[in-house]
């Protein structure tokens, strides 16, 4: 008979759902400060449709704190946690506009695991979501942030890269970075670290 799983938050994952958003947004500044920086400088004549492929960094915490908590809404509350802190720790955050972006990217995240019922934790689900938060950071910036700025091709190639960042830096990393965190057993208390259990009593 199938484990019948609750969808209510207890209170221990709403503490580790918040430690992971709070240790994301601090990613979030370092790319905010070094990585975007540099990237922006060295692509700024050359390709700047190509900015994008290290926009991954910003889509860490929702598909890492989904893929740990497995719980409704995990995605989007620590990728818009994560977004709101970032914006108080210092320079280069971007300012308040960042919070539309992470409740942007964290709802294409979370849709990507809804549509999966909150069931399926493996890495095609994984790069899927990744892929979608990043492709809605894409087009959101392209929008918001480039309107008439870039050529339709170069549009196509600006939401591209976003995709193919996601799919990489919060779809497969992310993944990984999950799988070693549940071999360590410190997250048994949470729905991965049993799922881990039982697949290895199995």
């Amino acid at each position: 008979m199938a484990e019948k799983r609750s969808t209510a938050w207890r209170v221990n994952e709403i503490v580790i759902a918040s430690v992971i958003a709070v240790a994301c947004s601090l990613v979030f500044a370092l790319w905010n400060l070094g990585v975007y920086p540099v990237t922006q400088t060295l692509l700024a004549a050359t390709a700047p449709q190509l900015l994008p492929l290290i926009g991954g960094g910003w889509l860490i915490a929702g598909t890492l704190g989904a893929y740990l908590i497995r719980k409704p809404g995990a995605a989007l509350y620590c990728e818009l946690l994560a977004a709101l802190i970032s914006v108080f720790i210092g320079p280069g955050s971007f300012g308040l506009p960042i919070l539309i972006s992470g409740l942007i990217q964290g709802a294409a995240a979370e849709l990507v695991f809804a549509i999966f019922l909150y069931r399926a934790w493996n890495l095609p689900v994984m790069l899927l979501a990744g892929a979608v938060s990043g492709f809605a950071m894409g087009l959101n910036e392209v929008i918001i942030y480039y309107a008439g700025q870039f050529s339709a091709v170069n549009q196509v190639i600006y939401v591209a890269s976003g995709a193919l960042s996601g799919l990489v830096i919060a779809g497969l990393l992310m993944w990984l970075l999950g799988r070693a965190l549940e071999a360590t057993g410190v997250l048994d208390s949470l729905a991965s670290g049993r799922s881990r259990r039982g697949s290895s009593a199995r």
